[in-house]
């Protein structure tokens, strides 16, 4: 195999045999998995002096002449290997790079005086993976893929909404699950959460997050007209925590004065001095979930300062906006957030409603995200659907977009709601557009038929037993949502019908 591609260095082609291979850690642990015969390119991108983007593409030996990007979470820092384990064993060759650094999640030390890293972080690394990958898979099979796919979560949505914006002619179809596609805006939010709840007394303790969910859906689950333990529209509940204002000593079933004050801040959102809204604030409904990341970890952490927030926003603040302070404490609302929108917004932010070249070349792109995602606001993704149809025209937009919400959702995965539906990538004979949405972007690209439903399973937590769904949810092409049919199971997807929302 042998190809020119600008900016690039092939480090090693090798042949894998089928069988067992050592997967490396990405964000999560290294793990044997028994993977088909493929070619495994690594390489390196280098499109500025201070460029290093790491990036591998698979090439399976049994191709389906199918492309597909992995995107990352977080700050990536890692090659995105489970993602691509899932493509190969689908048959498609598969590419992801680590954006340019190594590191962690949360991590962000990289980016403090490395302008050209942050730009490859925030577009260039993705654009370069997908050119090089599909110039990799042309060269070893002798033809150009059929059609392109990525498909991602988080910052892996933002990226697959970047794409779309500024490189059109990458992918046929996009996935952009709960997109921090507005990014300064975002993190800024987590600065102005981590802010309330650093103040005298407001720190809300982890141990507190499973009574305010009660009280959450004691107020706001029969909304709906079906009370399933599910908020499954936000925006209908006006939750007042002041129902759990503590009358005596202070416990994990009460909050004091100052916590229901930063409480109400969180579940307002960030603001600057004027009034004006920075970014929205996290709905109702996603406090709390067994084994499931919610607020407890996100917002409130296991104890002060320790929440996954926190841990973002203080590293957004040190080394990307490359602020004196070494956390979010000195952050100025009504000072800095002008400026520091200014410097990044047009290398981080995917906020471009204007997809006219991606549309003209018969692109097809699905949001989604999860109602109770403690990482990334709902109203951000909806936010995005109605500017391209503001922007382009609501039948335009039709033409092309679906967005899907999933009540219960946590980030990406998981929650009270059905949260398996094929949105994470290609899954091994998991190919029916009926309950997988990366098989239903599949089925509109190559045959026309738009996406207007899929079934979504609530599968049991892990060490449970994993044969059967706990229930079953319809999810509804946005604005339609599911309403329960009359005398309809409410735990089962067959007895909901999609209805335009009011």
């Amino acid at each position: 195999m042998a190809t020119a591609l600008a900016d690039a260095e092939i480090t090693s082609a090798t042949l894998q045999a089928a069988g067992s291979f050592d997967l490396p850690p990405d964000m999560g642990p290294a793990r044997k998995v028994n993977l088909p015969a493929f070619c495994r390119v690594r390489g390196v991108l280098r499109p500025s002096a201070d460029s290093h983007i790491a990036f591998e593409v698979w090439l399976p030996e049994d191709w389906n002449g199918r492309f597909h990007g992995v995107g990352n979470g977080g700050y990536a820092g890692t090659i995105p290997y489970s993602g691509m384990e899932s493509a190969l064993q689908s048959g498609l060759a598969v590419a992801a790079s680590d954006t340019g650094h190594s590191g962690g999640v949360t991590d962000a030390s990289w980016a403090l005086d490395h302008p050209e890293k942050v730009v490859d972080f925030g577009w260039r690394a993705v654009h370069g993976t997908a050119v090089a990958g599909k110039a990799l898979a042309k060269a070893y099979y002798g033809s150009a893929p059929r059609k392109s796919y990525f498909v991602s979560c988080s910052n892996g949505g933002r990226q697959g909404l970047m794409e779309a914006q500024r490189f059109p002619d990458d992918y046929d179809g996009i996935i952009a699950g709960a997109p921090a596609y507005n990014w300064t805006r975002l993190f800024t939010g987590f600065v102005w959460n981590a802010q309330w709840l650093s103040r005298a007394g407001a720190s809300i303790s982890a141990a507190k997050a499973p009574a305010l969910a009660q009280a959450v859906l004691g107020q706001c689950d029969k909304l709906d007209g079906v009370v399933d333990g599910l908020v499954s529209n936000p925006n209908m509940c006006r939750f007042d925590p002041v129902v759990l204002r503590c009358t005596g000593a202070e416990t994990d079933a009460c909050l004091t004065d100052p916590q229901l004050e930063a409480l109400r801040a969180v579940y307002r959102g960030p603001h600057n001095p004027k009034g004006e809204q920075i970014y929205f604030g996290f709905p109702p409904g996603g406090e709390f979930v067994p084994g499931s990341a919610g607020w407890d970890l996100w917002i409130f952490g296991p104890s002060p300062g320790t929440s996954i927030q926190n841990a973002f926003g203080s590293n957004f603040i040190k080394y990307v906006v490359g602020a004196p302070q070494s956390d979010v404490a000195g952050f100025d609302f009504g000072k800095d957030f002008d400026a520091l929108h200014a410097g990044l917004a047009g290398t981080l932010n995917a906020t471009d409603p204007d997809l006219s070249r991606f549309a003209a070349r018969g692109g097809k792109l699905i949001l989604w995200h999860g109602w109770s995602d403690a990482a990334i606001p709902a109203q951000g993704t909806i936010a995005y659907q109605d500017d391209v149809a503001s922007k382009m025209g609501a039948d335009r937009a039709a033409s092309f977009v679906r967005t899907f919400l999933a009540p219960g959702m946590h980030h990406c995965a998981a929650g009270a709601g059905p949260s398996e539906f094929g949105q994470n990538g290609p899954e091994p004979g998991q190919d029916d557009p009926a309950t997988s949405l990366t098989a239903a972007l599949h089925a509109w690209v190559e045959d026309g038929r738009a996406p207007e439903q899929v079934v979504a399973r609530q599968m049991p937590l892990p060490g449970q037993p994993q044969d059967q769904a706990l229930r079953t949810g319809l999810l509804c092409a946005y604005p339609q949502r599911a309403v329960l049919k009359p005398g309809g199971d409410p735990l089962q997807a067959d007895s909901y019908r999609c209805t335009a929302s009011k």
